[in-house]
C-alpha cells in the first residue's frame, strides 16, 4: 500500500468555496458498497435511503474562532492558529510570521500577550498566554479558522457550524453534518430514524496530507473524543437490535471505532473519553458503523484512506470520477455521499 494509491486530481473548479443554501440541498451520493450500485439524489431525501431504528452518530463538536491577529513587540504582523489547549494558559498553535523563535512575545489584538515557550514541527509553537482564553474573549477576538482551500470570506459563521453544535474546542467543522436543518431532523425522527450525540474536536491536521511514501510511516493526529453513558447504552442497544448505526462524518467513525477498541464482550462501543489516535487504513475490520455520511476528501488524506477502508479503494476512486463527472462540489463546503 502507498499512499500515492489514493491520489487523485482534482481541478479547481470543483472545491466548493461557498456553502449551498438551504444546507439540505446539496448532492447526494448514494453508494452500495456491496452492489457498487451509484444513486443521485439531493441530501433532503436522505430518508429514502434510512430505515426505521437507523442510529445516526452526530458529532456535537463547535467550532472555535481560533484564528487571532495580532503583532511583535517589533510591530510585525502576526497571526495565530489555536490548535488544543493543554492547560488554562498552554497552547498548541501554528503561528504565522517571521522570526517566531522561543522566547519571542506576540501582542493579540484586543486579547492578551503571549509568548512562545517552546518550538515544534515546522510552523507550529507552544505559546504561554498571560491570561486565559475564556470562550467569551474567542467570540471577542476570534475568527472562523477556515480550510485553507476556502479563499472566499464566510458572511455568516454558523454556516461553518452543525445546527446541532454544542461543545466548543474544534479547529474545523465536522463538514458532513452542515448538511442537516433542523426540519430535516425533525422528518426523518417521525420515521423511526434515532439521532445521537458524541464529541470528537477535530484538529487542522485533518487536512493535511500523507506526505511519506507509504501511510503505515504516517503519524496520525491524536484528538479528544467522548462517548457518554447514554451514546453507548443507545449504539448498543441498536446493535444488538439488528438496526444500523450510521456515522455522520469520519469523526464520528473514529469516536465509534476507538469506543468499539474498549468494549467487553457483549458491547459494541463502551463509554469513554479520551485521546484516540486510530488511523483507519484498507484491512481494518470496523466493529460498530454500519453505514457513513460523507463529503468527499482531499487527496492522499487520511480522510479519504479511511472512507476506501470502509468502501474499497478503487470503488472510492471511480465513485469519486463519476461524482466529478456529474458536477459534484469537494470538500467542507461541498456535496455528500451515503455509503451503506
Amino acid at each position: 500500500m502507498k499512499t500515492s494509491d489514493f491520489d487523485y486530481k482534482l481541478p479547481e473548479k470543483y472545491i466548493a468555496q461557498t456553502p449551498i443554501e438551504p444546507r439540505d440541498a446539496s448532492s447526494l451520493l448514494v453508494l452500495d458498497r456491496s452492489t457498487g450500485k451509484i444513486e443521485h439524489t439531493i441530501f433532503r431525501e436522505i430518508g429514502k435511503y434510512l430505515k426505521p431504528n437507523d442510529l445516526l452518530v452526530i458529532n456535537e463538536t463547535r467550532v472555535i474562532p481560533a484564528r487571532l491577529f495580532g503583532h511583535k513587540l517589533t510591530g510585525g504582523k502576526v497571526e495565530v492558529l489555536l490548535l488544543k489547549q493543554l492547560d488554562s494558559l498552554l497552547w498548541e498553535v501554528i503561528v504565522g510570521g517571521k522570526g517566531m523563535v522561543a522566547g519571542k512575545e506576540i501582542v493579540i489584538d484586543n486579547g492578551p500577550n503571549c509568548k512562545i515557550v517552546e518550538v515544534l514541527d515546522g510552523p507550529k509553537r507552544l505559546v504561554l498566554f498571560d491570561s486565559p482564553l475564556t470562550t467569551n474573549l474567542l467570540q471577542e477576538i476570534g475568527h472562523v479558522p477556515l480550510p485553507p482551500y476556502i479563499h472566499l470570506q464566510l458572511s455568516d459563521p454558523e454556516r461553518y457550524q452543525t445546527i446541532y453544535a454544542k461543545s466548543p474546542g474544534s479547529s474545523a467543522a465536522p463538514t458532513a453534518g452542515l448538511h442537516f436543518t433542523s426540519q430535516l431532523i425533525e422528518n426523518l425522527q417521525k420515521n423511526g430514524i434515532r439521532f445521537v450525540n458524541v464529541t470528537l474536536h477535530i484538529g487542522l491536521d485533518t487536512f493535511m496530507p500523507v506526505n511519506e511514501e507509504s501511510p503505515l510511516e504516517h503519524k496520525i493526529h491524536t484528538e479528544w473524543c467522548k462517548i457518554s453513558k447514554q451514546a453507548a447504552f443507545l449504539i448498543n442497544q441498536t446493535h444488538e437490535s439488528g438496526g444500523r448505526v450510521i456515522a455522520v462524518g469520519t469523526t464520528s467513525v473514529r469516536t465509534l471505532e476507538s469506543g468499539a477498541l474498549r468494549a467487553t464482550a457483549g458491547q459494541a462501543v463502551a463509554q469513554f473519553e479520551g485521546a484516540t489516535d486510530l488511523f483507519i487504513l484498507p484491512g481494518y475490520k470496523f466493529r460498530v458503523v454500519d453505514g457513513l455520511i460523507t463529503n468527499f476528501h482531499l487527496p492522499k488524506s487520511t480522510l479519504i484512506m479511511l472512507v476506501s477502508a470502509f468502501a474499497g479503494r478503487e470503488k472510492i476512486l471511480q465513485t469519486y470520477e463519476i461524482a466529478k463527472e456529474r458536477g459534484y462540489r469537494f470538500y467542507s463546503f461541498g456535496d455528500a455521499m451515503l455509503i451503506l
